[in-house]
């Protein structure tokens, strides 16, 4: 009880209360507290990366996405506490279920470079009719930026042109969502 009490009080960020803080806490850093060693530290971060293993699905093929909701089920708890932006597409059927989901693109705290062609080649290649593309905020804002809705725009029309449907782009925060499709519905 008292490594625990310890482990906790280092929480850098006491606005966030949980245990987030300790997905990105170094073994060394874990090694500082008393009554903590090498392998004890080894095996805390072990039971971390288990149980962000065990909040995803043991396989998300064929899971169908009715809405934004479904997909944000899936990826929220795996993006939501990253320290940098991630780029993900979702590859679908056209009965809406997952055929691939894969990291298009890794960036820094607030920024990806991202391009249309990272995008849509896996999408060419194994001729899938749809995808959605999923990217997180490190900032926990889920707000989607006004580059985000423009590079949506563009990737909307340049998915069109190979016959692919993006059916929605979203943005993952803490513990929220945005779905930008959604967004420029309530904008028109």
């Amino acid at each position: 009880m008292q490594i625990a009490q310890r482990i906790l009080s280092i929480n850098e960020n006491e606005e966030k209360q949980g245990l987030e803080f300790l997905k990105n806490i170094s073994i060394e850093e874990l090694k500082q507290i008393n009554g903590i060693g090498r392998v004890k530290a080894i095996q805390i971060k072990a039971a971390c990366e288990l149980a962000t293993r065990i909040s995803k699905p043991a396989d998300y093929r064929k899971i169908k996405i009715k809405s934004p909701y479904d997909l944000a089920k899936i990826l929220l708890s795996e993006m939501q506490h990253e320290k940098r932006e991630i780029v993900k597409i979702v590859i679908l059927n056209i009965r809406n279920e997952i055929l691939k989901i894969k990291n298009i693109a890794l960036g820094g705290c607030d920024f990806v470079n991202l391009n249309i062609r990272d995008v849509l080649s896996e999408p060419i290649k194994i001729q899938a009719p749809k995808m959605i593309l999923v990217h997180n905020h490190p900032s926990g804002d889920s707000t989607p930026s006004k580059a985000d809705i423009e590079f949506t725009q563009r990737l909307y029309k340049a998915s069109q042109i190979f016959e692919i449907e993006l059916l929605d782009h979203l943005v993952i925060g803490n513990m929220q969502y945005t779905s930008i499709f959604s967004e420029l519905i309530k904008e028109k």
